[in-house]
């Protein structure tokens, strides 16, 4: 993802790293416990050190295709979707009650191609709390039909200068967007998983959907998570290519998390509580919609 404008290149601000999540008291205390247990937080969060285990994922790496592979295996009919450059999205589908509505939701699973990176929050975080909700929900409580997308080459290649990003990055979504262009809601997941989760509005994000979200995250007590505020400019993210086909389209991200695109994006920076809360509050949504 890249963000668009120096307000939001400045969010990015440079930070110590360390720490072990949840053992941050007061970052722990930022994330409210939710009131339900629908969504695995632990399991998530298994999932999220799966991914770093395999070390650095770039699009099209060894690492990244057998990340691939066990993610297929994990998704409710899990499925390759064919990207240029030899990439694929694996997709899952939960069918709901109501024939002819659908929604995505999706992540992307591929690591930004800089050595030593593993992207506990960047790529695994996200991934981690789509594929778990894939595998926790069920059709009953669903209206509509719900096709998880886990997108492989949002990060653009190595050596891609910033301003190339749009044209160059967003592979897998560029591919999903058209043939899901009927979908009635995509919903984003990037940043999901550090210790402190913060998430304003990002402000391509649509305000209705948004509002929406931040009305099921109140409902399992994690509202406190997704504050009435938004980011001053928009985040250039696998939201786009659904958006310019005309999906409503949200992008849960936490874009002042301190190490974008650093090696400090380890396991270390990742928060239990914090998978839990994005995990139960788009798990309401989706029951809602």
């Amino acid at each position: 993802m890249s963000a668009l404008g120096a307000l939001a290149l400045a969010a990015i601000a440079v930070a110590g790293c360390g720490g072990d999540g949840d053992g941050d008291a007061s970052a722990a205390a930022a994330v409210p416990r939710a009131k339900v247990d629908r969504f695995d937080g632990r399991a998530a969060y298994r999932l999220v050190r799966m991914q770093v285990e395999l070390g650095p994922r770039p699009a099209g790496s060894p690492a990244s295709r057998e990340l691939a592979k066990r993610l297929r295996r994990l998704l409710p009919d899990g499925r390759f979707e064919r990207v240029p450059g030899g990439l694929r999205n694996v997709v899952g589908v939960v069918r709901g009650r109501q024939p002819g509505r659908r929604v995505v939701v999706g992540a992307h699973y591929d690591t930004k191609d800089i050595p030593g990176f593993v992207g506990a929050v960047d790529g695994g975080s996200g991934t981690a709390v789509v594929t778990q909700l894939a595998r926790t929900i069920r059709p009953r409580e669903l209206g509509p039909t719900v096709v998880f997308i886990l997108f492989d080459g949002e990060e653009s290649p190595a050596g891609t200068p910033d301003g190339q990003f749009a044209r160059r990055g967003l592979r897998g979504s560029k591919v999903a967007a058209p043939r899901y262009s009927d979908a009635e809601a995509m919903v984003l997941l990037d940043f999901v998983g550090e210790r402190g989760l913060r998430l304003p509005r990002e402000s391509y994000s649509h305000p209705a959907l948004w509002e929406k979200l931040r009305g099921a995250a109140r409902a399992v007590g994690v509202g406190r998570v997704f504050p009435a505020e938004e980011y001053g400019t928009g985040i250039q993210d696998d939201h786009l290519p659904f958006i310019e086909r005309g999906v409503p389209s949200i992008d849960l991200i936490d874009f002042d998390f301190p190490c974008w695109h650093r090696a400090c994006d380890d396991l270390g920076r990742i928060s239990v509580r914090s998978l839990d809360a994005s995990g139960e509050a788009v798990y309401e949504l989706l029951r809602r919609l």
